[in-house]
């Protein structure tokens, strides 16, 4: 029973436990802030390009 109670050896790393590289504050926004509006952007925009080419016409 000690040998299951044994504390893991968590800080040995294994092949895929590779931390990756930090971010700086400028790609965090970028990724977490700039791509979802510039989506919502792009998605809105295309939903609304029916209703502006109809009132050109």
């Amino acid at each position: 029973m000690s040998l299951i109670s044994a504390p893991a050896f968590a800080n040995v790393r294994d092949d895929g436990d590779d931390p990756a590289p930090k971010l700086g504050i400028g790609e965090t926004l970028g990724i977490f802030v700039g791509i979802p509006i510039l989506s919502f952007l792009i998605i809105a925009g295309l939903v609304m390009l029916p209703d502006i080419v109809k009132k050109k016409h």
